[in-house]
């Protein structure tokens, strides 16, 4: 069994159906989605999603002169955020230090409130929750449109609401230097005469409308959530179209996931939170938490609050903030593998100061503390290599009967003792580690614009002149070449034959990070190749010079 043409193989299979979702993507009829229109007097919370209560509302006459909503903007050194003083939403998030490309001067926007909406909301439900119990939800009122961040400390944006039955409430926005992680938290202070029941809720919507795949790149967009008993779950937008998610869970979170970049609330861990999911009639997809109702006597107040990230999937930084959501750094089932591969990959990149650098000494050091199996597998191909002359003679003796020319391979397999599935456990064992430092390559925000040296300024783009892609073609061809064929079949020998030719082509519109990774380790296996072989051919003579 030729084990690296098999993984080869399987690999070019994957490719091949990435490549057919992506044609059926592409040639799919468009959907149109239905124009968003703004109303005056809107009913049913402006058809905003607002989570029901745990217990029953009541309505509240508002008899308050109506107020026109607003947009208000919230800068720090990192993020420009606007909010919607209709509700208090955050429905834009730009991030001031990643662009759209590169060295363009355009920060990212992640969230947004156009076409291809994507906000971020709280409130508050319950009986007496304003969200729940105003038509049209709340109008804040704030002292200023415009607030800017300075380094003294952090910036406190106050939108404040007082209701006709009493209830004053603040809802409090805190961000700090440097931080893409906001504070958002509702001081509730009661007037009335009886005691008021509130209930926090916070969400993130999305459109399910606009199709933002990545292409040959399988990186998920859609939601996520961290309870006490699944500690990291997908619930992508086809999951919430189908089923309502509707989970208590001590603490936990709830994401919107896409390649690079997160957005979450995270709830008090130490409360016990409904975590929830809703799809709207407009293909909205809607996953949020409910905190515990809160019950604030007459005359006293009382507070609830939660953390609200949006920014980089920065591993460091989302472990600080809340128990597993580093997992939103979507590893797959090798996290345990890739975690500390980009630990190391950090500490070499602070020392080189260059991500190419980085990702040639990283991939050194797994192929040579994988060198010991790497023998093993090309010690089994040699003697695999040393068969063909045999093989090619019991081929020319049995020609097309197959169950003959199988039970002789197998006898002279027994006889020069050498078993043809001998380069597939070391091969096996590699496999978890060389993929997991793939998908470290591929999560790493870190790499995104990150230049390598000469024509390759974004190692998270595609090489703009396919050197990378043609080179490592030329690496693939070299190692067939090197390898032993022990494929029969005339049809499987020509397409291992053109294999580096097509992947050549595929990896064409791969991230060149991807590209010098995988063109870089095969130069360390032609070498290793190289000095293997070598070795078992002075072995060999000097055997024979022995037996002289």
């Amino acid at each position: 069994m030729e084990s690296q043409r098999s993984f080869l193989f399987i690999a070019l299979m994957v490719v091949t159906y990435l490549l057919f979702n992506q044609w059926q993507t592409d040639n799919a009829p468009v959907i149109e989605q239905p124009a968003v229109t703004q109303q005056t007097t809107p009913s049913n919370n402006n058809g905003e999603f607002v989570p029901e209560s745990s217990v029953t509302t009541t309505s509240i006459s508002n008899e308050k002169k109506v107020v026109s909503a607003t947009l208000i903007t919230v800068k720090n050194d990192v993020l420009s955020l606007k909010i919607d003083t209709n509700g208090g939403d955050i429905v834009e998030a730009k991030l001031l230090k990643f662009y759209t490309e590169q060295g363009n001067g355009i920060p990212f926007t992640i969230l947004r409130n156009d076409r291809d909406r994507y906000v971020a909301q709280s409130g508050l439900t319950g009986a007496q929750g304003l969200d729940r119990i105003i038509p049209g939800r709340p109008i804040y009122q704030t002292s200023a449109t415009s607030y800017q961040a300075n380094t003294n400390g952090p910036l406190v944006v106050d939108l404040k609401y007082v209701d006709t039955a009493g209830l004053s409430v603040t809802k409090r926005f805190t961000l700090n230097h440097d931080s893409y992680a906001i504070n958002v938290e509702y001081l509730i202070q009661n007037n009335a005469s009886t005691p008021a029941s509130v209930q926090m809720y916070a969400q993130l919507k999305q459109t399910t409308l606009i199709d933002s795949g990545s292409g040959l790149i399988p990186t998920y967009k859609g939601a996520a959530y961290s309870t006490t008993e699944d500690v990291y779950e997908k619930y992508d937008f086809d999951d919430i179209a189908e089923a309502n998610l509707n989970v208590s869970t001590q603490g936990g979170w709830v994401a919107m996931l896409q390649h690079y970049f997160v957005s979450s609330w995270v709830p008090e861990k130490s409360s016990n939170n409904q975590l929830y999911t809703s799809y709207s009639s407009n293909k909205d997809a809607v996953i949020g938490f409910k905190a515990p109702a809160i019950t604030v006597e007459p005359n006293s107040t009382a507070t609830t609050s939660a953390i609200f990230y949006v920014g980089p999937k920065d591993q460091d930084v989302l472990e600080s903030i809340e128990e597993n959501l580093d997992l939103t750094i979507d590893y797959g089932f090798l996290f345990m593998i890739s975690q500390p591969l980009f630990w190391l990959l950090i500490k070499i990149q602070s020392i080189v100061t260059n991500w190419g650098v980085a990702i040639i000494i990283i991939t050194l050091i797994v192929k040579g503390g994988m060198y010991p199996l790497t023998k093993a597998q090309y010690t089994s191909m040699a003697k695999m290599r040393a068969l063909q002359p045999k093989m090619t003679q019991l081929k020319e003796r049995f020609g097309d009967d197959k169950q003959k020319m199988s039970q002789a391979m197998m006898e002279l397999y027994r006889k020069e003792k050498v078993n043809p599935a001998g380069g597939c456990l070391p091969l096996i064992i590699q496999m978890p580690i060389f993929l997991a430092l793939y998908w470290v390559f591929l999560e790493s925000v870190e790499l995104r614009h990150a230049p390598f040296m000469l024509w390759i300024q974004d190692l998270s783009a595609q090489d703009p002149f396919y050197i990378l892609p043609v080179l490592m073609g030329v690496s693939m061809f070299i190692m067939q070449k090197m390898q032993p064929m022990t494929v029969q079949d005339p049809m499987q020998q020509k397409i291992m034959q053109y294999m580096p030719v097509m992947f050549t082509v595929f990896f064409f519109w791969f991230p060149s990070g991807l590209v010098l990774y995988w063109l870089v380790s095969n130069i360390i296996s032609i070498v290793q190749m190289k000095i293997i072989f070598s070795g078992i051919e002075k072995k060999k003579e000097k055997e024979k010079a022995k037996a002289k």
